[in-house]
């Protein structure tokens, strides 16, 4: 059986596959499950073949195994599948479409991301959903306690100051029971604080010991946080061809909507991945905010931007900015060399 490329549907327990020979004729479609698939595909497939599969949960990790065996794996996004299915959606189509997107020579496809790539994207991801979980609990205490006259001024740090003060004060108004509970919440925000400090610690620990990571902290609005969640996305850049590229993947550049010759740029598309867009866009205002003080080439074209635009204009160019700069320094192994830094956004 000539089989040169498989589409692969992945789920939790039973994988769908399509595959076509040289003419492009389906000579093999079938459900397999999640124990025996992997074999199923070696007694059939040759290595060397390509084998597709959309980038969602699980894509990296039988991407590797895949390409172990001598497979060559080729991950696509979920929206470059989509216009490939025909008719109804059901497992065979999603396989058959993804078999016939990856072959489309225009089409982009993921990079797949090593076991420390997935590492450090694992901790990033679980620091993020605990500083979510501890504001969201910070809401609620401020919430609970409001319904008792009681408030407290904005920032966590004042609210971990003002529910000891609470406690400890007989005059007011609060009842024994709801002592209880205020006590059991703050020990809950005092756990998600030390939880979010052990992976603060953990972040830091790899950023010093990564000559790559200590080069990113050389760009300004850089820090640990940012160059380890670069590391994570980016990799080593080969999937971009330029510094363009990888904003354009973050999101930090203009929708276009444009026909008949007119351009039309709307506002940032916001695509791709919007955490690390986040830490890039936050650290672009703690930048813009440093360089009112500096006469240097890009403080001074960061002044001058700032002065004509609105504060989060400025931001995102600063932001899309550090995000060419990081892909170069990444690409080329090189640091940081602001005699270089563009006087240009687009």
């Amino acid at each position: 059986m000539n089989i040169i490329r498989v589409g692969v549907d992945l789920a939790k327990n039973v994988y769908q596959v399509h595959g076509v020979d040289s003419e492009e004729n389906p000579v093999w479609r079938g459900r397999l499950s999640r124990g025996k698939w992997l074999n199923s595909l070696m007694a059939k497939v040759e290595p060397g073949c390509e084998v597709g599969m959309e980038a969602c949960a699980g894509a990296h990790h039988w991407a590797r195994e895949l390409q172990s065996q001598g497979f060559v794996v080729k991950l696509i996004a979920p929206q470059f599948v989509k216009p490939y299915v025909k008719s109804n959606k059901n497992d065979a189509q999603d396989a058959e479409a993804i078999c016939e997107a990856m072959s489309r020579p225009t089409m982009r496809f993921v990079t797949v991301k090593s076991v420390e790539q997935q590492d450090l994207q694992a901790m990033h991801r679980i620091r993020s959903a605990l500083v979510s979980q501890r504001t969201a609990k910070g809401n609620q205490i401020r919430g609970l306690v409001a319904e008792y006259g009681l408030v407290a001024p904005q920032k966590l740090s004042h609210l971990r100051r003002a529910i000891p003060r609470w406690l400890e004060d007989a005059e007011n108004g609060l009842s024994m029971q709801f002592r209880r509970l205020l006590d059991g919440v703050r020990c809950d925000l005092v756990e998600l604080d030390r939880r979010v400090g052990e992976l603060d610690v953990q972040v830091d620990a790899i950023a010093k010991a990564h000559p790559m990571a200590q080069r990113l902290q050389q760009l300004r609005g850089v820090g640990p946080l940012t160059a380890t969640a670069l590391m994570a996305v980016v990799g080593n850049g080969e999937q971009f061809a330029k510094g363009r590229d990888l904003a354009v993947a973050l999101g930090l550049t203009p929708k276009q909507h444009s026909t008949g010759g007119k351009d039309r740029l709307l506002g940032i598309s916001k695509r791709g991945d919007s955490y690390l867009r986040s830490l890039l866009v936050h650290g672009g205002r703690a930048a813009l905010y440093a360089a009112r003080d500096k006469d240097d080439r890009l403080s001074v074209w960061a002044k001058e931007l700032a002065a004509r635009s609105h504060p989060n204009v400025a931001a995102v160019a600063w932001a899309n900015k550090t995000a060419r700069m990081a892909w170069a320094m990444i690409r080329h192994d090189t640091d940081y060399q602001p005699e270089r830094a563009s006087s240009r956004v687009a």
